[in-house]
């Protein structure tokens, strides 16, 4: 079975840390959204989206890339991201868009990520030194738990 995670880290490189950390434990590729035509992504049977979190939504590259994307049968996927106050709920969209496509979206994962965007940045930043060590170790169970898992039944 073919993987690969798709993800855009502009900022602070804090996705392309969770990316990386998850690409080893499901021995998947990894490259930027900017970077892929939506057909390339038709060899993958397993797609990871991800990147910072912009206004509650992913990365724009993330989005037109999947927007673009044929709809697809018997593929899965899963979302992630990272943001200056790590809420799960910012993957909906993506994972919405995903589904329409006809993606079976097999995982979620959010974490806080070093965010200096807007009005953060007046004050320095919040969630300073974020991923943590923690952060990792959650994103290598995440990727054990719900990828591995479902990677299997495959």
């Amino acid at each position: 079975m073919k993987r690969i995670i798709v993800y855009e880290s502009v900022c602070h490189g804090n996705t392309e840390k969770i990316a990386k950390v998850i690409s080893e434990i499901i021995d998947a590729e990894m490259i930027k959204a900017s970077k892929v035509k939506p057909k390339y992504l038709n060899y993958y049977d397993l797609i990871g989206f991800g990147s910072g979190i912009f206004y509650g939504k992913h990365n724009t590259n993330i989005l037109d890339l999947i927007s673009k994307m044929p709809n697809v049968t018997n593929k899965k996927a899963f979302v992630f991201s990272t943001s200056g106050q790590g809420k799960m709920e910012y993957n909906n969209y993506a994972k919405q868009m995903l589904r329409d496509k006809g993606f079976e979206v097999i995982g979620n994962f959010a974490c806080k990520g070093f965010d200096t965007y807007g009005p953060f940045k007046l004050i320095g930043g919040i969630a300073k030194n974020r991923p943590n060590e923690n952060d990792m170790e959650m994103a290598k169970y995440f990727a054990r738990k719900f990828l591995v898992e479902n990677i299997s039944e495959i």
